[in-house]
Parts: structure tokens; C-alpha cells; sequence
């Protein structure tokens, strides 16, 4: 398996500043932020884009994955919790339009970039969006986008998140069967199956085949809050044995925007500890 680190910890920094820190900690891949202040898709034009593939072919990085889970460059004015909003099952239709609009403008990057994967989120149930309701918005909002995926041969990962409509392992695989899409799978966070009481081997293998792209942190317990890997109380060695055992072979990406105060020390501290864990030196 691959190492990267997601340039969402490096938010106070250019996208530029960010892919060569993550290079300089000896990271395989990147996993570029879709979004502001990075590479929010509305605006994301071909200068940016050529920008970005001369420096990841100077660097010999790969793109492990543009992450499109929130979308804080939508709002002008934010609400008081804008991070998973607009959604594919918000209760207002402009902003699930939206929100179909920037993911697929998202797998078009990824395209463009050469990401096999987009990572994105099932987004809350607001008020007037029960779990029912809920279901039957996220088939009609998500058809269009995994339409696009297939034609643009790019995986589509839905993450499972604390509080949010797709929240546990066993609810995305039951849509992975559901839609029956051959780019659907999992962004799988190995903390979020922590905090939320799952056991991270039976996660990893109940979405064995189906895995895009794997974000690690450490974990305060059952706390939801990213520590850089080794200083919570993540079983490392049962995460690593449990991908070995399905043979994973894609990118574990680590993911600390709770870092953006020094990501360039999380990103080293990071390195240093996995690839000790993964590949046996550091």
C-alpha cells in the first residue's frame, strides 16, 4: 500500500505550498482538497490544472484522491454549520443541484489530474429530511453523478461520518449493493469506524474489493478529533494486518485538518511513524 497526506491540513497555505511540504515529509501521494482554498471546482481553470500537473510530475507524486466531502467555498454568508451543506439530500433543491453540479465538476478534475477516485459525502438530515425521504433523495441526486463516474472511468467513495445519513460500514455497503454501480465504494476513515464503536478489521473486510481510497488519524478514544497516527489510541497493527489481509494496494491518506497550525511537522511526524509501521523504516 501507498502513503499520502491530504492538503486539507495545510488550509492556511497555497495548494502549490501544500503539494511540495507533502512532498518534502516523503509521501508517495496527495490528496488534493476540492475546495477553498485550494482547488475549489467552480473556479479550478486550465492554467490551475496544468499548474498542478507540472508540479506533481516534478515531485513524482500521485494523486491519492480529490476530497469533496464539504464545500466551504459555497457560502458567502455561512450558516452556523455550513461544513457537509449544500448536500445530495438537502431539503432545498437548489442546493442539492448545486451540490450534483460541484461533484461532478470534481470527477471532471479528477480526470484532468489523473485521481482514480473523488471522495464525497451523504450530508445530514436536516429538518424535513427523515431517514426515509432521505433514501429516496440520495437515489435521485446520486444517479447523475455515478453516470459521469462511468464515463469518465473514475471511482466515486462515499464516506461514512459520525451524525451524518450514510454513517456506519454496513449502511454503504448496503448502498454499494443497492445502486449496484461498479465505481461505487468507500472513502472509508478507519478513526470514524473508532468513534463510532465499529471493529476496524470487520469494516475493512465487510468493504473488502470496494475501498478507493483509505483515510487514517489517530484517535482520542471514541472522540471525535484527528491526532497525528501514534499519539491516540488507534490499533495500528490490527489496521495494517486487516489491510494486508484483503491486499490493499491503494493509498492510506492521512488526513489531520486539525494540523493547520504546523502541517508541515504533522506531515513529517506522520511520514515518519507509518512508513516505520507500513514498510519497515522511516
Amino acid at each position: 500500500m501507498k502513503l499520502a497526506f491530504s492538503t486539507n491540513a495545510y488550509t492556511l497555505h497555497s495548494l502549490v505550498e501544500a503539494i511540495e511540504g507533502i512532498a518534502v515529509a516523503g509521501f508517495d501521494g496527495v490528496e488534493i482538497l476540492a475546495d477553498a482554498p485550494h482547488l475549489w471546482p467552480p473556479s479550478a481553470d486550465a492554467k490551475q490544472i496544468a499548474t498542478i500537473r507540472r508540479q506533481l510530475e516534478r515531485l513524482k507524486l500521485q494523486v491519492s484522491n480529490l476530497n469533496a466531502n464539504c464545500s466551504f467555498g459555497y457560502w458567502k454568508d455561512a450558516p452556523p454549520e455550513p461544513y457537509f451543506e449544500p448536500s445530495l439530500i438537502s431539503p432545498n433543491p437548489r442546493h442539492r443541484a448545486d451540490r450534483i453540479r460541484l461533484i461532478c465538476r470534481t470527477l471532471e478534475l479528477a480526470h484532468e489530474l489523473g485521481s482514480a477516485n473523488v471522495s464525497i459525502t451523504s450530508g445530514r438530515m436536516l429538518g424535513g429530511m427523515p431517514p426515509e425521504k432521505a433514501a429516496k433523495q440520495f437515489i435521485e441526486s446520486i444517479k447523475p453523478i455515478l453516470d459521469l463516474a462511468g464515463r469518465l472511468k473514475i471511482d466515486l467513495g462515499i464516506e461514512c461520518e459520525p451524525g451524518l445519513f450514510i454513517e456506519y460500514v454496513s449502511e454503504l455497503r448496503d448502498w454499494i449493493e443497492r445502486l449496484n454501480h461498479p465505481r461505487l465504494g468507500a472513502n472509508l476513515d478507519a478513526g470514524h469506524c473508532q468513534v463510532i464503536g465499529e471493529e476496524i478489521p470487520q469494516a475493512i473486510d465487510t468493504l473488502r474489493g470496494r475501498i478507493w481510497n483509505l483515510h487514517v488519524e489517530d484517535i482520542p478514544g471514541r472522540k471525535h478529533y484527528h491526532l497525528i497516527p501514534g499519539q491516540g489510541t488507534m490499533n495500528w497493527p490490527a489496521l495494517v494486518g486487516a489491510l494486508r489481509e484483503i491486499e490493499f494496494n491503494r493509498f492510506m491518506t492521512v488526513e489531520l485538518y486539525t494540523c493547520t497550525q504546523d502541517p508541515q511537522g504533522a506531515a513529517l511526524e506522520s511520514y515518519r511513524f507509518l512508513a516505520q509501521l507500513v514498510h519497515g523504516h522511516g
